[in-house]
């Protein structure tokens, strides 16, 4: 059965939309079957596989509320085992009408419950706010990978976040664990990145991933190209830092698994 893993974090530009898209194509890359679901209303994970919203018939909106069925609005990508399910604004209004609905905290558990065996890992690029849409995500979720900029604001907020994942592991979803913290934009030349780094570890020690996400050009290029980094530029530090994250999260879930 699939692992589903929520990319979270209430604060925007922290590379939460870059990790889910590179991310996905790193372990696809290393033969695993990716699903990416886009559960952001901005779509950015979707422009990043170079699927025009503007052309998609159906969307994580229609999953949500329960419109159409998962298995018919993944997009086959060109990318190797990587499937998406798009995003658009319509996924803006789902935040009021999921409101209405009778488990409305369960809406995305039981959309991607059909096809959970058919992938290894269902990653959720989740919007930058802690509303009804990240709540969803959360309930679906085994575990949540909270990206973290090496800047100072880094932990500004965070507790929140924590509060909240406690909050759903408690009420809605028991079995909600901690994948890891990412640290992104990271300079090692920097004091501050290294006081960063040196915080953040308190706050989640054993749960910073060994590997770290440079500031990198070439990964903020690779977007508007519709491509992930692996392929837009494979030699290059963000497509060699990505690779081994991937490597480092599915090394931790077999050990997890044994």
């Amino acid at each position: 059965m699939g692992k589903v893993i929520a990319i979270v974090n209430q604060k925007g530009g922290v590379g939460k939309t870059t990790t889910s898209v590179n991310l996905t194509a790193a372990m696809g890359d290393k033969g695993k079957k990716c699903l990416l679901i886009d559960i952001d209303p901005q779509g950015n994970a979707t422009s990043g596989y170079g699927i025009s919203k503007r052309d998609i018939s159906a969307s994580s909106y229609d999953l949500l509320i329960g419109n159409a069925e998962a298995k018919d609005i993944a997009v086959k990508t060109n990318f190797k085992n990587v499937d998406v399910i798009p995003s658009n604004m319509n996924l803006s209004g789902a935040e009021v009408e999921l409101v209405e609905l009778e488990e409305r905290e369960f809406c995305l558990k039981k959309a991607i419950a059909p096809i959970k065996d058919a992938y290894d890992y269902i990653i959720l690029d989740c919007p930058p706010s802690l509303g009804m849409i990240t709540i969803n995500s959360l309930c679906a979720a085994d575990t949540v990978l909270v990206p973290i900029q090496c800047e100072y604001y880094a932990l500004e907020g965070l507790s929140q976040l924590m509060t909240t994942v406690r909050q759903i592991k408690r009420l809605h979803n028991p079995q909600l664990e901690l994948e890891g913290v990412l640290l992104t934009m990271y300079d090692g030349r920097l004091n501050l990145t290294q006081q960063v780094v040196a915080e953040i570890k308190r706050f989640f020690p054993k749960k910073v991933f060994a590997n770290v996400i440079p500031r990198s050009v070439r990964l903020s290029e690779a977007p508007s190209y519709g491509e992930p980094i692996l392929y837009y530029d494979k030699n290059s530090k963000g497509s060699h830092a990505y690779t081994a994250l991937a490597k480092e999260i599915i090394k931790n879930n077999k050990r997890e698994r044994v």
